[in-house]
């Protein structure tokens, strides 16, 4: 997409909370003293990051009673037409509300994801019209059924993913572009993403968190603390004949023991009315 045709786009991020250090959730990784400084300074670069790929950051305070309430985008998916607010794991569940009292509703109508259903953003990746949802600890078949329900009328089509080792679906599977998937083929299944009609490319082996990347429409983010995975991706993206000023990193080391990535930490969206 053309700078000039670009949508104007919004990421909404809450400061980290203090309790974040001791208390984050983990699933996969083993806890580890995590760097107060740097966790400050990697957020407050990823803000900067933001605003350099032209987005509009509005920065929420922390909550110290909610310690990955940073982690923005699992409150929400944000359709052009509609604010879904998710039903995230039990202890992360009063976060929706606070979204919504913090930020309101975008300007769009709110929907929810209700019990029995769960369903957390991380697991929800759009390319195009197609809403990609990994099933996972975090969002089940009931969460995906609710979505399909709000998403499908707008003319989205939702289509549900295996996931193995993998806090999120997008921990393991994120667009560079509309065609080509960054996978961690140990984490998802590689086949029945080529049976949707995607080219992929693998992350190294030796890391296996990198394959987390924000695209907001033909701006791409990638983490820096994965160096050959950030290289793959540099290269995948000239062969591609996307424009080199279009791509973007940063480095996220702190948050990784969190097992959070560059998408976690904010929730994008685009003025639908922009061009």
């Amino acid at each position: 997409m053309p700078e000039s045709t670009r949508r104007l786009c919004y990421a909404i991020v809450r400061q980290p909370a203090r309790s974040l250090l001791d208390a984050c959730e983990l699933t996969h990784l083993d806890r580890v003293a995590i760097d107060a400084e740097g966790i400050a300074r990697e957020h407050a670069a990823y803000r900067d990051v933001l605003a350099a790929m032209g987005l509009s950051v509005t920065v929420l305070p922390a909550i110290e009673a909610h310690p990955d309430s940073v982690f923005m985008e699992d409150t929400a998916v944000v359709l052009d037409e509609v604010l879904v607010l998710t039903r995230p794991t039990r202890s992360r569940e009063a976060e929706p509300a606070h979204l919504l009292a913090d930020a309101g509703a975008l300007g769009r109508p709110v929907a929810r994801i209700t019990a029995p259903g769960t369903l957390e953003g991380g697991d929800v990746l759009r390319v195009g019209r197609r809403l990609m949802v990994g099933l996972t600890t975090r969002t089940n078949a009931e969460g995906v059924a609710q979505l399909h329900a709000i998403a499908e009328p707008f003319g989205y089509t939702v289509e549900s993913f295996a996931v193995g080792r993998s806090l999120h679906f997008k921990t393991a599977c994120t667009a560079l572009d509309e065609g080509l998937l960054l996978v961690n083929p140990e984490w998802v299944d590689a086949q029945a993403l080529r049976a949707a009609g995607f080219e992929l490319l693998a992350v190294p082996g030796d890391e296996p968190f990198a394959a987390n990347l924000l695209r907001v429409d033909d701006r791409v983010l990638i983490n820096a603390a994965a160096p050959r995975t950030a290289a793959l991706a540099r290269d995948a993206w000239r062969a591609r004949g996307h424009a080199p000023d279009a791509l973007f990193d940063t480095p996220l080391v702190e948050f990784g023991k969190a097992e959070a990535g560059l998408t976690c930490l904010s929730l994008v969206y685009a003025d639908p009315a922009s061009t």
